[in-house]
């Protein structure tokens, strides 16, 4: 039987459009106490050579990192632009680094990252430059410091890692991260491996305080993340798999339908603002992304219009008007599906969020090709 009232939901989605329109777990380090530092004593430095300078001339120290007992030593200004750094961390086989960020984030940082070889033939000191969250983006021997010296020791199952920088005062946000154990940069090309733990921190070169520092307006981020990912990445797809294949339940596929993609249309609908409202508030530069979000919900806002004006049955243009339903209904949930996933690589939540949205496709995937082969061999 044919539906002839508009239905509800969709004459207040409608003037939604209208409205809008005008306007890392941390992994614990075994046995600290055997290779423990502090700086409450210099016990660690005795008899520790082969640094460019005197670890004793630092004038400051920090627990940098308390979960990983990272010690810094650091910035006694030895002359004019010159800042010493000496860190010490416990040698658990992994590179650790020390990298300084203009804005914040690991991207568009430069990192000095060093290790020492489980054989103990030696270590090696290099610098970074965070491209990208890849490690093809990884460039090792590239960045913005001016490294002046710099070496790494491994002594009491502790590596010192020091290194002298050349600038009026280096960045004060500072990042710290432990790579894998037992995978270590190597040559000819050097590549960096993906860190197991990082954290930020913003140091005082004045009071020579350091505090740890949390990622900006976090619960904004994830409250965009999810209501985008759940209403344009998954819900829109469950109303189309509905649509497609559940038309023999009469009428309940429709109102389901209307109920499904009415869902997915108000949750991408306040994801989209709480994007741009994160957007204002960060001053980031995600112009491909924001495009693209309010791409779709244009493309929503027309899927909802297009209720209003949908055609009886027995028209001669319902044909066309179910055509332009279908096409803008796919183009949406594709060009929602790579701004998910786009949206996560900007947010740098890293395999976490990926894999889980992926399985969530996946299942979805599975579910649609199996009522497909059953529709078809029903035919």
């Amino acid at each position: 039987m044919e539906r002839r009232g508009v239905p509800i939901s969709s004459i207040i989605i409608f003037i939604l459009c209208l409205l809008l329109s005008s306007s890392a777990t941390t992994i614990p380090v075994a046995a600290q106490s055997q290779n423990a530092d502090s700086c409450s004593s210099n016990g660690a430095l005795v008899g520790l050579s082969g640094l460019p300078f005197d670890p004793s001339s630092l004038r400051q120290c920090l627990s940098a990192w308390t979960s990983r007992n990272y010690i810094l030593r650091q910035y006694s200004q030895a002359s004019s632009n010159v800042w010493n750094f000496l860190l010490s961390a416990p040698d658990v086989n992994s590179y650790v680094a020390v990298g300084f960020s203009p804005d914040g984030q690991m991207v568009g940082s430069s990192a000095v990252v060093g290790w020492s070889a489980a054989d103990g033939s030696g270590g090696q000191v290099k610098q970074y430059y965070l491209g990208g969250q890849t490690p093809g983006q990884v460039v090792p021997d590239q960045g913005n410091l001016v490294i002046a010296t710099s070496a790494i020791v491994s002594q009491q199952s502790r590596l010192f890692m020091a290194f002298q920088l050349n600038a009026s005062q280096p960045s004060d946000t500072v990042l710290y991260s432990l790579g894998p154990a037992g995978t270590l940069p190597a040559a000819p090309g050097y590549a960096l491996t993906e860190h197991r733990d990082k954290v930020a921190t913003t140091l005082n070169y004045v009071t020579g305080q350091s505090s740890k520092e949390g990622r900006p307006y976090t619960r904004l981020r994830r409250s965009h993340g999810i209501l985008n990912m759940l209403g344009w990445g998954i819900l829109t797809i469950i109303g189309a798999i509905g649509a497609r294949y559940f038309k023999h339940m009469e009428p309940v596929w429709f109102y389901g339908h209307v109920l499904v993609q009415g869902s997915a249309f108000v949750l991408g609908t306040v994801g989209v603002i709480a994007g741009l409202v994160l957007e204002g508030n960060l001053s980031a530069n995600v112009s491909t992304h924001k495009g693209l979000g309010i791409f779709i919900l244009v493309l929503g806002c027309l899927q909802v219009m297009a209720i209003l004006i949908r055609p009886e049955k027995s028209s001669k243009y319902r044909s066309y008007w179910n055509l332009y339903h279908y096409a803008v209904g796919r183009i949406l949930i594709a060009f929602a599906v790579g701004n998910v996933f786009y949206g996560i690589h900007l947010g740098g939540e890293g395999s976490g969020w990926n894999g889980g949205y992926g399985v969530a496709l996946a299942v979805l995937f599975v579910i649609a090709i199996t009522l497909e082969l059953r529709m078809r061999l029903k035919e």
